[in-house]
């Protein structure tokens, strides 16, 4: 997919959105914060889900996911050989050589700790998607009674299913159930 230019456009596009996501995430917790300089005396957490007030803790799990896949991935995919960045060996596919990102999971799945900080990126992924999902109707003016549990149902199973979807990888190469 990387000798295609959709795909290096969409690529691009998803980093510049996660950089404006971080970005943004940061100069609201930094508004929150500057609107109250003494907390309140009173800890009242039942009007929020933990997850909705541990976003900077996911987010960066998530964060600390991607620096991981980039450098395992991402890196020796695209810039392998420069600069000292390890070369991905090659496979022949319908007469062109492409990068062998299969054994390259294959390799780095192997590591228990890697596989155990993927599992958690994609938890933390889950809880954020689940916080996000709902927070971006709200946002754009989509909360009622007669929306809400359509929409919380939609978000929680995009919740679950896209992170079980990404986990399944890294288990499947760990425990060896893919060959």
């Amino acid at each position: 997919m990387g000798s295609n230019a959709v795909p290096r456009i969409l690529e691009i596009g998803l980093f510049l959105g996660i950089f404006l996501h971080i970005y943004q995430g940061y100069l609201l917790t930094l508004e929150n914060k500057s609107k109250r300089a003494v907390g309140y005396a009173v800890s009242y957490d039942k009007g929020s889900k933990w997850y909705s007030r541990s976003m900077a803790i996911l987010g960066t799990l998530i964060l600390l996911f991607l620096i991981a896949h980039i450098y395992h991935f991402w890196t020796p995919s695209r810039l392998g050989g420069m600069g000292g960045i390890k070369t991905l060996e090659e496979v022949e596919h319908n007469g062109v050589m492409l990068h062998n990102l299969y054994a390259e999971m294959d390799l780095v799945f192997t590591n228990p700790y890697i596989v155990v900080l993927y599992v958690l990126a994609c938890g933390s992924l889950g809880y954020h998607l689940a916080h996000g999902f709902q927070s971006a109707f709200k946002t754009i003016g989509v909360h009622n009674k007669r929306y809400h549990t359509m929409i919380t149902s939609i978000g929680y199973g995009f919740a679950i299913f896209i992170p079980l979807l990404f986990a399944s990888m890294p288990i499947s190469f760990y425990f060896d159930w893919i060959k």
